[in-house]
């Protein structure tokens, strides 16, 4: 087992050993309200399914789930709010797992990944999409690693910042072909959608939502390639980066629900089940699958070992392309 990840199993385990005493403190819960820490700002795609989930938690368990958005830092400050939070299962945070596999990477967090934060459950991965600009000649994803061939370094990649999710993906498609292509980040995705539709560079990496996908409608940007685990319905023809034999590329942003470390098991395992129950439901799939994101669920468990697989490839590329913020 990888160090990460035995790391982390112990420190599971000695949480659910502790957990009976401190679960029988609270029998009643919940009692009072459940705040979830949303480590984005409102309004985007992800306050909106976080809001959506809370509705049907707040039913499910009988108690009202309020909304807290705490934005800053790629998802830092949010996390480190619910790291320092009281585990007692009435402090809850939705983030994609960035903060954990990917920042900690790039410096030190003020909390600790392995040891302040539990993963509760998978909610849903939003696709990354490769796409396209005007500048572009290619339409497929080899016509864009044969122009990248034969014009090395002149092909641009515009990602939403370096060391983004879109930029990892760069890397990794750098290492699996060979090409030189230009990394273009830009601080953040607004400025970046504009100047690609301008065509100031050639191709495009972004998470699909509605603005993106009206524009591949409208034959402004054409998709090349997605990272997800399976093709999306709504992009059908259009292949994954595991598909194009790159499955280290094919990255996606998955989002969870977490907790501070120490919450008792019984509540964690409560919360899991409700969690799936609520993704279970058809209106909720739809309201998520509108915005072009994949509900997902699962135990507990499998969330862990997927942050920690996560973590230490992120570790690899990060070392092997020598990515750094200053």
């Amino acid at each position: 087992m990888p160090e990460f990840s035995r790391r982390l199993a112990l420190v599971y385990a000695a949480a659910c050993a502790a957990a009976p005493l401190s679960a029988s403190a609270q029998p009643d819960w919940p009692a009072r309200p459940i705040r979830i820490i949303v480590a984005y700002p409102a309004g985007g795609v992800s306050d909106v399914v976080a809001r959506a989930l809370g509705e049907k938690l707040a039913q499910r368990l009988g108690t009202p789930v309020v909304v807290d958005n705490k934005a800053g830092a790629g998802g830092t400050i949010g996390m480190d709010a619910v790291a320092k939070a009281a585990p007692d299962g009435y402090t809850l945070g939705f983030s994609a797992i960035s903060p954990l596999v990917l920042n900690p990477h790039l410096g030190k967090p003020p909390f600790d990944p392995e040891h302040d934060i539990a993963p509760v459950a998978s909610v849903m991965y939003s696709p990354v999409l490769l796409l396209g600009t005007p500048a572009l000649k290619a339409r497929d994803f080899p016509g864009l690693i044969a122009d990248a061939k034969a014009h090395p370094g002149q092909v641009r990649w515009a990602t939403s910042g370096l060391a983004s999710l879109g930029h990892l993906m760069l890397e990794h498609i750098i290492q699996g072909t060979g090409v030189q292509i230009t990394h273009v980040p830009y601080k953040g995705g607004g400025q970046q959608l504009n100047d690609a539709l301008s065509g100031q560079f050639e191709v495009l990496s972004t998470n699909a939502g509605p603005a993106v996908m009206q524009h591949i409608k409208a034959g402004k940007l054409h998709p090349l390639a997605v990272g997800a685990p399976r093709r999306l319905q709504a992009l059908p023809n259009v292949p994954t980066l595991q598909e194009l034999k790159l499955p280290a590329a094919n990255l996606d942003s998955v989002f969870g629900i977490f907790a501070p470390a120490a919450m008792p098991a019984p509540i964690l395992e409560r919360l899991n089940a409700e969690i799936n129950a609520a993704l279970a439901q058809p209106d909720l799939r739809a309201r998520m699958e509108a915005s072009d994101n994949v509900p997902t669920g699962g135990t507990a468990a499998q969330f862990r070992r997927q942050i920690a697989a996560e973590s230490e490839s992120n570790a690899r590329i990060i070392r092997a392309a020598n990515i750094r913020l200053n």
